[in-house]
């Protein structure tokens, strides 16, 4: 049975830049339905945004067509949550959207390297009283069997 997870917006570009990385092998364990995604608009513009930034763009070659590929698959076979902004625990707007993603979608996993998700203890104990855990993304693969 796939796991319920939250797959944070640096994951997914990082899935695109290095295809040789863990994020690209959790993007591959999403593929193969290992992993159900639950996903909501903000993180969707955030990867599009982040992904078209012309430093980017520029350093790894990302084309117009290789971030819609990722944007269209991630829509088609994730579960999507709406999110409306009414959580404010991070210092981080963006990452409220996220946090708030994995509550209202009822995930077990929110997969994030962000610091301000992984290292805050409020954070911590705020998504776990939902029953929402944060993981790197090297513990869900082992979590997953696909180290």
């Amino acid at each position: 049975m796939a796991v319920r997870a939250v797959i944070d917006t640096n994951i997914w570009v990082s899935s695109l830049l290095n295809p040789h990385g863990y994020p690209a092998k959790l993007r591959k364990a999403f593929e193969e339905g290992l992993i159900e995604v639950i996903i909501s608009e903000p993180i969707l513009e955030e990867i599009a945004d982040v992904l078209s930034r012309p430093r980017i763009r520029d350093k790894y070659g990302v084309t117009e067509a290789d971030i819609r590929e990722l944007l269209i698959m991630i829509e088609e076979r994730s579960e999507h949550v709406i999110v409306s902004g009414d959580i404010n625990i991070c210092r981080d707007m963006d990452d409220n959207l996220i946090i708030e993603t994995a509550i209202k979608g009822n995930a077990k996993y929110l997969v994030s390297r962000d610091d301000d998700i992984k290292m805050d203890m409020e954070v911590a104990e705020f998504l776990s009283g939902s029953g929402v855990l944060v993981l790197s993304v090297a513990k869900l693969l082992r979590l997953i069997g696909k180290d």
